[in-house]
């Protein structure tokens, strides 16, 4: 009986440790992807100003169909989720940020890392790290 009760205990042991390793391992992936998520939905609002720039006429502020000049706000250029910055300066067609998040990205060694193309009918989203 004794012998028994060890086993139990030692294959309980094994049960509990295994299920800790799987929870941190699935609460690591979360914080990854809620980190990617919240950046991608950054880049949206910054996209949207982007855009709002290009169309605005260059009388009253704006880049007249044109991303040229166009410059991340202070208020948006870092927050808990990140940091941004233009990668690709602004041209007639087009403009690229890039977002670096807090959290380390899929390959282990460096931060989440989301890439936006914007012109002046579409956003393409892409995902680096």
């Amino acid at each position: 009986m004794g012998q028994q009760q060890l086993l139990l205990l030692v294959l309980g042991v094994i049960v509990a440790g295994t299920a800790i390793v799987v929870g941190i391992t699935l609460f690591q992936a979360y914080t990854v992807s809620a980190n990617r998520d919240a950046l991608i939905a950054d880049l949206d609002h910054l996209a949207f100003r982007a855009m709002e720039y290009y169309r605005k006429p260059a009388q009253i502020g704006g880049g007249g169909n044109s991303f040229v000049g166009f410059s991340i706000p202070m208020v948006l250029a870092s927050n808990p989720n990140g940091n941004f910055s233009i990668t690709a300066a602004g041209t007639v067609s087009s403009i690229t940020f890039r977002a670096t998040g807090n959290e380390i990205g899929n390959n282990g060694t460096s931060p989440v890392t989301v890439q936006a193309v914007v012109t002046n009918s579409s956003v393409n989203i892409t995902i680096i790290n």
